[in-house]
């Protein structure tokens, strides 16, 4: 039966709400979960070693979305192109930025400071942007970048110093900065449209096929089960794994590269609030002025005029 022009209508207009909805509250949902997934994560460390922990993340994550997919029945890649981009993908997401981060947390980095290295992206990604994605960086977006990298870096100070024995877990985040770094613009570059079940459910297999066989010959495989640990994995698996990491994905196909390396800014200033109200740590007042020369920065980096295009 045919569609009257009523019909396309209302599907125009569902389709334009959930554009809105995603560029509005996409970022501040997304935010929220990663934020607090940095002392959510370092709370579930005390009861797990780095990889095993991570291991039993995946596969709880991949139990819940094959039980998703039982009843929704996704639609699967259906060319190699897609299924290299999905495990290029689990490999510098789930592989390198989660892995490397789990591990320099447990080297003993504190969780503000990963923050803080791993909010480096935008820097890195708004210098290879323009010759990976074609995309053009003005004066006005390296400004606000710059204000937000020194914002985010007021308040990490504020917080406490990095002692010179640190090197190695350093030397581990930046490692988790290189992997998302380069999912984003691989993302953006090479992404194609895939059902986020079954887009999300490939990557933790690669994730779960890399992170467990490392973690049965290098870790100690003791688990302290107890409520705090069952809490922070489902929280982590449903927070972080399925919501943010599907949101990340869509933000990033539906707007500029850059623009959305942004929001991560906001993360040292968002990680610092969630670690006053998980672990209790308190947040000086100088953190508070340079949280908001953060934000002042992201403002003016993502900020689009009349008429701007993507």
């Amino acid at each position: 039966m045919a569609q009257g022009p009523n019909a396309h209508r209302v599907t125009q207009e569902a389709a334009q709400d959930g554009g809105r909805w995603l560029a509005i509250g996409g970022p501040i949902v997304f935010l929220l979960l990663w934020s607090a997934g940095f002392p959510v994560a370092k709370t579930g460390l005390h009861y797990a070693s780095p990889l095993t922990f991570l291991s039993i993340r995946f596969a709880l994550s991949i139990a819940v979305l094959i039980g998703v997919c039982v009843f929704r029945r996704p639609l699967w890649p259906s060319d190699m192109r897609s299924w290299r981009y999905l495990i290029v993908m689990g490999l510098l997401v789930q592989v390198m930025y989660f892995g490397l981060s789990y591990l320099s947390m447990t080297a003993g980095i504190a969780t503000s400071w990963l923050a803080l290295i791993v909010s480096l992206q935008p820097i890195l990604v708004s210098v290879l942007a323009p010759s990976l994605t074609g995309e053009r960086i003005g004066v006005r977006q390296w400004l606000g970048l710059i204000l937000a990298l020194g914002g985010s870096a007021g308040v990490i100070l504020s917080r406490g110093t990095l002692h010179a024995s640190a090197l190695g877990p350093v030397l581990l985040a930046v490692g988790a900065l290189i992997g998302i770094t380069a999912a984003m613009l691989y993302e953006k570059r090479a992404g194609t449209a895939q059902d986020p079940l079954t887009s999300n459910l490939v990557q933790y297999a690669v994730g779960f096929a890399c992170c467990a066989p490392m973690a049965f010959f290098f870790e100690r495989t003791e688990v302290q089960w107890n409520p705090t640990l069952a809490v922070t994995l489902a929280y982590l698996v449903i927070g972080n794994s399925l919501i943010a990491i599907t949101l990340l994905l869509a933000l990033t196909r539906a707007g500029k590269v850059s623009q959305v390396a942004a929001l991560f800014f906001f993360v040292p200033p968002g990680a610092a609030i969630m670690s006053y109200f998980i672990l209790g740590e308190v947040l000086p007042t100088m953190a508070w002025w340079a949280m908001g020369v953060a934000v002042l920065g992201v403002a003016i980096a993502t900020w689009k005029g009349r008429g701007a295009k993507n």
